[in-house]
């Protein structure tokens, strides 16, 4: 199953093609750009040259997935737009992550894990996870001395 995934919850821009198969989840291609002001810009041509990379077309894709941050309104909703629109037009599923999730599940490895991500204003937007990666408080917003207590 060829899966495209999406987030723009973060300044970072980011784009990928993985594979999901019974025992694993590949990544084929993948791109990343930091601009905090150019999501819409910078999303679409991702898209396509993910894609490109290895050789596939948008009806190749069986799902979409996007992260659903938190994060700054503008941003996020370019994400949020593109694979909705995309799944709708391609008629395939589309599924939504919270981003957070998606820093804090791979990274716990069997210890506890703090996931943040700047909220700007001094504040972060964070999440705890237990060693096997399962979300124990948040997704909150707050000082990071507020996460760093809990």
């Amino acid at each position: 199953m060829l899966v495209l995934v999406v987030d723009s919850s973060t300044p970072a821009v980011t784009a990928a093609l993985v594979e999901v198969t019974a025992t694993a989840v590949t990544t084929r291609a993948h791109r990343c750009t930091v601009d905090a002001r150019a999501h819409g810009e910078l999303l679409a041509p991702q898209v396509d040259a993910v894609l490109t990379d290895v050789g596939a077309r948008p009806a190749d894709l069986d799902a979409i997935v996007a992260g659903l941050g938190p994060g700054p309104f503008t941003g996020l909703r370019v994400g949020l737009v593109t694979a909705a629109t995309m799944g709708q037009v391609l008629d395939i599923p589309t599924y939504g992550v919270c981003s957070l999730d998606a820093i804090g599940y791979p990274a716990a490895n069997g210890e506890p894990v703090l996931a943040a991500g700047d909220a700007r204003r001094r504040e972060i937007y964070w999440a705890v996870y237990d060693g096997a990666g399962q979300r124990l408080v948040g997704p909150e917003v707050g000082a990071p001395a507020v996460a760093a207590e809990r």
